[in-house]
């Protein structure tokens, strides 16, 4: 479940937001005021963040650029009702990834978070991220690096790594593994899952990929 911050200080808007996303699978802390956001932004780790630009206190803009520069890393999408150009270039400055103008279709918003959420690496300046000895993964260009070289995965082993990496340490449940791994027409599959795993326990060694019972898998690095 992806965990959403969310900053918006039309009430009437916040709990529509707030119902929708937690209908669509979400899980949502929302907020009203930029300095709540702010206190809640260093207490716990968001996969996305959802800030309206004009709210009390701290604005949005201000918030997303001191949280990068602080190494928060989470995609943020902007919810405005500003449309200027200076407004766009000025919001993409501060460390934005998506903009999204109000009023705006509940679906559209669905459809910008889980393009986010399916993309790889945000905002982190490191690019080779050691897996063992000898091996690597690139996350600018997301491949997998063995002495140096680039080593090819299939198609889902490459998506699944890419998401082990995003969550080093943490469990990943096998329903996160799914939505991840297979499209909306496509029938997930644990027999499929457990070959994936199989096959990428064969590059980067069987003790990296940690199979919790009952609950999915937990992908960690060296030391």
């Amino acid at each position: 479940m992806a965990k959403i911050l969310l900053l918006e200080d039309d009430v009437t808007l916040n709990e529509t937001l707030t119902e929708f996303l937690q209908d669509e699978g979400f899980e949502v802390v929302s907020l009203y005021d930029g300095k709540e956001a702010q206190e809640k932004l260093y207490e716990s780790r968001y996969d996305l963040l959802l800030l309206d630009v004009n709210v009390p206190h701290i604005d949005g803009l201000t918030l997303l650029h001191e949280s990068r520069e602080a190494g928060v890393v989470a995609p943020a999408i902007f919810i405005t009702s500003m449309d200027s150009v200076e407004d766009l270039e000025r919001g993409f400055e501060s460390g934005c990834d998506d903009y999204i103008r109000k009023p705006f279709a509940l679906k559209e918003l669905r459809i910008r978070i889980e393009t986010l959420l399916k993309r790889g690496f945000y905002h982190t300046s490191q690019t080779l991220i050691p897996i063992a000895e000898g091996i690597a993964y690139e996350s600018e260009g997301e491949q997998l690096l063995i002495d140096g070289k680039h080593y090819p995965l299939g198609n889902k082993e490459s998506t699944l790594l890419k998401l082990f990496m995003k969550h080093r340490g943490e469990v990943l449940v096998h329903e996160r593994i799914y939505a991840t791994l297979w499209d909306f027409d496509e029938e997930p599959s644990d027999t499929a899952l457990r070959t994936y795993i199989k096959n990428l326990r064969k590059v980067v060694g069987k003790e990296r990929i940690v199979s919790i019972k009952k609950q999915g898998y937990k992908f960690t690095t060296q030391e």
